[in-house]
């Protein structure tokens, strides 16, 4: 089974693949100003073929992919723009099945699976039904990506755990088949990237639970995946639950990632 993790840092727009059976709008200059310059900017790089593929190849390996996971850094534009061509492109293409957002915790499901009975014309009714965390959460970077998802009659799917689950998981320890997911190795890597994200500033008692809310988080990600079923399930989240050496590929199904 194929996992494509696509980590958008510099991928371009995917106008020029477009079908021929649909006309587009090419966007020529990015939203972001930083780095825009740098020669690695539109350009994809494979990390398997070790080698940069055109835009044609991308989305033939993303249409052949189980799983999708497109890594983001929350609030550059230029990432959901990507994101939204590429959800796009798996959509008419017949090949997207479901769409999995860190951006929805558990608490929001139930919303979800009723989202048919809510006028789609209506970005405010969708808003409303999913009780959207706009303080977490810009709406006008990730509405957008719903809104297209549930009007092509894409499955949506919760990803996050809730605030209570958090809570919980900080508080006491994970089930074995979670905290078993990262080797010794893993974690300690976990620990450190914990210690320099907070600037060496938190007690290092707290790396613990911090690292079990990581983990649980990503169990979470990858429990929101049906990677069985046929068609193609993505996943949008921040870069970091998208490394495959310590993100979300460690819980999904042996074999899966």
């Amino acid at each position: 089974m194929k996992v494509l993790i696509a980590v958008l840092a510099s991928l371009p727009l995917l106008s020029a693949c477009a079908s021929t059976e649909r006309t587009r709008t090419e966007v020529t200059t990015w939203l972001s100003p930083l780095h825009v310059e740098h020669a690695l900017v539109g350009k994809i790089w494979d990390a398997r073929a070790v080698s940069i593929i055109t835009q044609i190849q991308l989305l033939t390996v993303l249409k052949d992919s189980r799983v999708v996971i497109l890594g983001e850094k929350h609030d550059n534009p230029d990432h959901h723009a990507i994101q939204r061509e590429i959800l796009a492109e798996l959509s008419a293409s017949g090949d997207l099945r479901a769409v999995s957002f860190e951006m929805l915790d558990s608490s929001q499901q139930a919303a979800l699976d009723t989202l048919a009975e809510v006028d789609l014309g209506s970005e405010s009714a969708v808003r409303t039904h999913l009780q959207w965390d706009d303080e977490g959460w810009d709406w006008d970077l990730y509405g957008p990506l719903v809104m297209d998802t549930a009007r092509a009659g894409v499955t949506l799917r919760a990803a996050n755990i809730s605030t209570d689950e958090m809570m919980a998981v900080y508080g006491s320890e994970l089930p074995e088949e979670v905290a078993s997911a990262l080797g010794a190795a893993q974690v300690a890597k976990l620990h450190t990237e914990i210690d320099e994200s907070h600037c060496g500033m938190l007690p290092e008692s707290q790396f613990p639970a911090m690292v079990r809310v990581q983990q649980a988080r990503d169990a979470s990600m990858a429990d929101s995946i049906d990677a069985g079923a046929q068609g193609t399930h993505a996943l949008i989240a921040g870069n970091f639950h998208a490394r495959r050496d310590l993100g979300v590929t460690n819980y999904l199904p042996a074999g899966a990632g």
